[in-house]
């Protein structure tokens, strides 16, 4: 007889990812994971990338994307608009409420998909919200040319975000819920060209992890870790500009010498979202094919590996 074997079962949970506008990036990959392991999955989506997201998947452009082991096509349960620079919607300046990829997109504060969620699930109705977001308005700048407004920019679009969303989805969480977002390396080390204060940003969104998870874990029993993720092509780190040789440099220096997937960083994040992962809360976890454990460059011109 076979002894039992251990699975990632997410069976009757209700999760939500925040920060899905394709089927390119990290958010899409944990989405898909997430519904791999038996998990209902609706959705955040910016709202000026929303319309275009939606019109590809009735067009049935992101088939093969959505195509699941078992054969089935994975199906949102909803697609929410979220921008989640706001907390509320009259955070939202006139000019961003009044334009016309927002205007018919409703309450797309952090409070109204709080609002929507709830009234769709009920109270206490979700177990798992991944935060997939990031923006630098000034990310191409060095520290040493960015504004103020910038700087601040990137924290509250990166981090503070995170922040807003345990606030506001806390309490529509079972208890025992789990929450999950991603960092990347300049949250530690230089990394020269990740401008803007997005490192600034990143090193706060690990740090306000393991505060959240003491405060979230003693009010409601949930739990709060961050992914740190390698270098990946998704369309939102491109935007960086090097990410391509970001990408090659990892890959000559890891100890796994390979690019990183979308899909292990999903597999990781299905985990840490599960049963299997109920003693780690506070935590970084790197899926970087062991870029951290480095000390100095393995492709050196002296001594190289």
């Amino acid at each position: 007889m076979n002894p039992p074997m251990l699975s990632i079962d997410l069976t009757g949970k209700h999760a939500l990812v925040a920060g899905v506008a394709d089927d390119g990036g990290f958010g899409f990959a944990i989405a898909k994971a997430l519904a791999e392991a038996g998990a209902t999955v609706s959705v955040g989506s910016w709202p000026p990338a929303m319309g275009i997201f939606t019109k590809l998947l009735d067009l049935g452009k992101l088939d093969a994307s959505l195509q699941l082991s078992s054969g089935k096509k994975l199906q949102f349960a909803k697609i929410y608009p979220l921008d989640a620079e706001f907390d509320r919607l009259e955070d939202a300046p006139a000019e961003i409420r009044d334009n016309r990829r927002y205007r018919d997109a409703g309450d797309f504060s952090i409070a109204g998909l709080a609002a929507a969620v709830k009234a769709d699930v009920g109270e206490q109705g979700l177990d798992i919200v991944v935060h997939s977001l990031a923006n630098g308005p000034e990310v191409k700048k060095p520290m040493l040319e960015v504004s103020r407004k910038g700087y601040l920019g990137a924290i509250s679009a990166s981090a503070y975000s995170m922040v807003s969303m345990v606030q506001h989805m806390g309490p529509l969480m079972r208890r025992g819920g789990a929450f999950l977002s991603l960092s990347y390396m300049a949250a530690e080390r230089a990394v020269p060209g990740y401008g803007g204060g997005m490192s600034s940003a990143k090193a706060a969104l690990e740090s306000d992890t393991r505060i959240l998870a003491f405060e979230a874990g003693r009010k409601w029993g949930h739990r709060i870790n961050v992914i740190s993720a390698g270098p990946y092509a998704s369309r939102a780190a491109s935007a960086i500009g090097f990410i391509q040789e970001m990408i090659e440099y990892a890959k000559r220096n890891t100890p796994l010498p390979e690019p990183i997937t979308a899909e292990e960083v999903g597999n990781t994040a299905a985990f840490l979202c599960s049963p299997l992962a109920s003693g780690i809360t506070g935590t970084t976890v790197y899926v970087d094919k062991g870029y951290q454990a480095m000390g100095i460059a393995a492709d050196r011109s002296a001594g190289g590996a």
